[in-house]
């Protein structure tokens, strides 16, 4: 019996261990998993959060020394990768999201605050980078933020190039063109969830 307690006692003890352990485990997973999308020189410096779904408050996972920051997958099935400029918008993205708040109502309340000047659009250029698994999705996604360009300013189609990305045959399209959402769309072939190789 008293063997029995020893196990008992010694096993009760190091369960905080094995919890942080596997929390530890758990976070490292969700950095690699979350720096997919990057160019590999970008990957170790960039920093790794997520959102509290109640909240919408930002916890870092992991702090980066580059420009880049990164999301682990998210419900909407995406890894995504973003210019740390992008934060201010991102976070008011998730603090909306938390409130409940539809898809309609968020595009809304981004396209006044950027209006109004509360929020800057995306510098020119600006690279956001997008990983997805689903087989009905372009894979691996690199999108240049352009605001208010125009077809004939950036020399790209405005046509969708989406079934021919999923094919492994994609090339560039401007979305939205002419509004400050504009950007290019540059599916990544054949684009493995591994990275671009």
């Amino acid at each position: 019996m008293k063997a029995f307690i020893g196990v008992a006692a010694v096993v009760v003890a190091l369960s905080p261990l094995a919890a942080s352990t596997a929390s530890a485990q758990s976070n490292e997973e969700k950095i690699a998993q979350a720096v997919l999308p990057l160019p590999e020189d970008l990957r170790a410096g960039a920093t790794v959060f997520t959102y509290d779904p109640g909240t919408g408050e930002r916890k870092v996972l992991r702090p980066g020394t580059n420009f880049v920051e990164c999301q682990p997958k998210g419900d909407d099935g995406f890894t995504w990768c973003y210019n740390k400029s992008q934060a201010p918008r991102r976070d008011l993205q998730a603090k909306l999201k938390a409130q409940k708040k539809s898809d309609k109502e968020i595009q809304d309340a981004i396209a006044a605050a950027t209006k109004d000047g509360t929020l800057k659009p995306p510098t020119w250029g600006t690279m956001s980078y997008r990983l997805s698994s689903d087989e009905g999705r372009i894979k691996l996604l690199w999108v240049m933020s352009v605001p208010n360009a125009t077809p004939d300013q950036v020399g790209v189609s405005t046509v969708s190039q989406r079934d021919a990305a999923l094919k492994g045959q994609g090339k560039p399209w401007l979305m939205l063109p002419g509004t400050p959402g504009a950007h290019i769309m540059i599916p990544i072939n054949p684009g493995p969830a591994g990275g671009t190789k």
